[in-house]
Parts: structure tokens; C-alpha cells; sequence
């Protein structure tokens, strides 16, 4: 993982990250100052983040959002002070409002990124700066520390590129925390087939099936903000098995890179998940990123447990397949 050490100092006033990154200073430099790039790892999983005015200039102003699986947003503003392209900037970080407005009563702090080459590539040195202690404690509280990192994690995916990232790879399941695993795959594929293959039941009936000897007998989705969806799938000739199903709810939609629903199992009074598809396109090829959140640990490994990721595998072979016909 890049990050390697987020300290916080009581008598500086300061909170210090640092990561170390397997690329040149100028490939990280533009990550940071590029916003189709940072929103890509700015925001923690599951609260990407997206930025909707970007004047990198001394005295411009930087405004995004979050916004998490259920809809709520967390906004913030930057007010550029400086830049030294591609050794540093700084910045006032401010919680923002809907209108991306600084919130008056809400902790204001400075912000110094700092890139120096390293043997192996390049270092990150951020060191935030704040008014008083009670505003790092009151930052830390909400979770600052294990935000950043979640965050700065993601940075090496966008570095590397999609397909040296995970062309190949299939499936790949990274348990996060208790709750939350994330799992991604790379298909080759645009953006707008791969989001109508999640959500046209005519094509999900195409690929959606796990291993080999089941079909799917029910596919109806309400592609809606509330509306429901419905799979279910049965055994077909000498294949063995239960007739299963799963239904949920749509929370978040935006076309064409985004769904959230939660997931229950048909007919049973298992816990939902909920469920946070992500898709990103580059050159030609789309990473599909589904970050799940489980009730509790013991629910996730017993799904874990049941083979999802080589079911998920097959599923999407399957879709690659689908995707060359559309």
C-alpha cells in the first residue's frame, strides 16, 4: 500500500501523510492536479469524489463533493495559495456547502503537498496545518486518518493504468475491513456496453450465471431512484442445487458509472448487503469495482466462503463474450 505513515502532532497543530509511489514525480504530480484523475482516489471507497470546479492557478478556487452509497454528500473547497510545478502546492481545505461555499463553523485547515523523487520512484509528503487543537482532534474524530489512507490507497491503480492494474488478473477480492470488500475486474469493453449489461435484463440474462448449469428464469429491474430489482436462477439438466434468488432496492444511479442497491437473498431472513458498483473507462477497456458492505464479519466470510469470486469470474467471461456481440 503506498501510504505508509499518517501522524498527528498535538503541539504543531499538524496531521502528516506519507506515501511512496512506484512512478516519477511528474506522472504523481499530475494525478493531484488533473480532476478526472484525483476524483478517481480523493474520496475513500464508497465515497468517491467529484469535482465540479477545478482553478489551479494561485487565488483560483477547487470545488468537489462525495458522495456516499446512500446518497449523502460531503463537500469541500480548496483556495489555492501556491504552486511550484511539480515539487509542491498549497492550499486552504474547507468543508463546503450544497453551493460549495466554505462552512463558517467547521475547521479550516492548510494543506502543503510536497513530491520528492525517491530510488523507487517518488514520495508524497502532505502536512496538514491547523488553527487550534481542538480542530485536529475534532478531524480526527470524524475519521481523517483511516479516510486519507483508504484514499491515497487507490492512487496506484490510477498511476499505472487500467491495464497494466489488472488486465489478466480476473477477479480480484480485497477484504478491507469487517464489512467492506471490494472486489475488481477489467473488461474489455466500453463504458456504455458494460453499464447496459448491468442493467438491460435482456442482456444481464446473458451472463449473469455463475458457473456453468444454471440459467436464469427471472430477471425484472426497476432502473429507478426506489425501484426494486429481482434475479433469480435455477439448475439446469444433472446440475445440483437449490433454485435461489436475490432482491434489493436502486439508492444511487448515475449513468453510466455509478448503482448502488442493497441485496437480499430471496426468501430468507439473511441480512442485506448493500452494493456499490463502480465503472471507469480507458482506452478502450472498463474497470468494473463493486465495493460490498456486509453487516458484520461472520456474514462476510460465510459469503466469501461460498465461492463467490470464481462464480463472479465465470460470470464475467461470460460478459466479455456478450459484450463482442452488442
Amino acid at each position: 500500500m503506498p501510504v505508509t505513515a499518517v501522524t498527528t502532532d498535538p503541539e504543531a497543530l499538524t496531521m502528516t501523510l506519507t506515501a511512496d509511489f512506484a512512478a516519477p514525480v511528474d506522472r504523481v504530480w499530475k494525478a493531484f492536479t488533473d480532476p478526472r484523475q484525483l476524483e478517481r482516489f480523493w474520496g475513500p471507497p464508497g465515497w468517491p469524489a467529484t469535482f465540479t470546479q477545478f482553478d489551479f492557478e494561485p487565488g483560483g478556487i477547487v470545488k468537489y463533493h462525495m458522495t456516499s452509497p446512500r446518497g449523502e454528500r460531503s463537500g469541500g473547497t480548496w483556495e489555492v495559495l501556491s504552486i511550484d510545478e511539480p515539487r509542491s502546492f498549497e492550499v486552504l481545505d474547507s468543508f463546503a456547502d450544497e453551493q460549495g461555499n466554505p462552512i463558517a463553523d467547521m475547521p479550516a485547515s492548510r494543506m502543503v503537498f510536497t513530491f520528492t523523487a525517491t530510488p523507487e520512484g517518488s514520495r508524497l509528503t502532505n502536512v496538514t496545518h491547523f488553527t487550534s487543537a481542538d480542530a485536529l482532534e475534532q478531524v480526527v474524530a470524524m475519521g481523517a486518518v483511516e479516510g486519507s489512507t483508504m484514499a491515497l490507497n487507490q492512487l496506484d491503480r490510477v498511476l499505472e493504468g487500467l491495464r497494466a492494474y489488472a488486465q489478466g488478473k480476473g477477479v480480484q477480492t480485497e477484504i478491507l475491513d469487517d464489512q467492506h470488500v471490494r472486489i475488481t475486474r477489467l473488461i474489455e469493453g466500453p463504458i456504455d456496453l458494460v453499464w447496459r449489461a448491468h442493467t438491460e435484463p435482456e442482456l444481464i440474462r446473458r451472463w449473469l450465471l455463475g458457473p456453468g448449469g444454471w440459467r436464469m428464469s427471472e430477471c425484472e429491474v426497476d432502473l429507478s431512484v426506489g425501484g426494486r430489482y429481482r434475479y433469480r436462477w435455477e439448475p439446469v439438466g444433472d446440475t445440483e442445487g437449490e433454485a435461489f434468488g436475490f432482491d434489493g432496492e436502486h439508492l444511487l444511479i448515475e449513468q453510466p458509472r455509478r448503482i448502488v442497491t442493497t441485496e437480499h437473498m430471496t426468501g430468507t431472513d439473511y441480512p442485506a448487503t448493500l452494493n456499490d458498483l463502480n465503472l471507469y473507462e480507458e482506452d478502450g477497456a472498463t474497470l468494473v469495482t463493486l465495493l460490498i458492505e456486509y453487516p458484520d464479519a461472520q456474514t462476510r466470510d460465510m459469503v466469501l466462503e461460498t465461492g463467490m469470486t470464481g462464480g463472479m469470474e465465470s460470470s464475467y467471461q461470460r460478459l466479455e463474450g456478450v459484450l463482442a456481440t452488442v
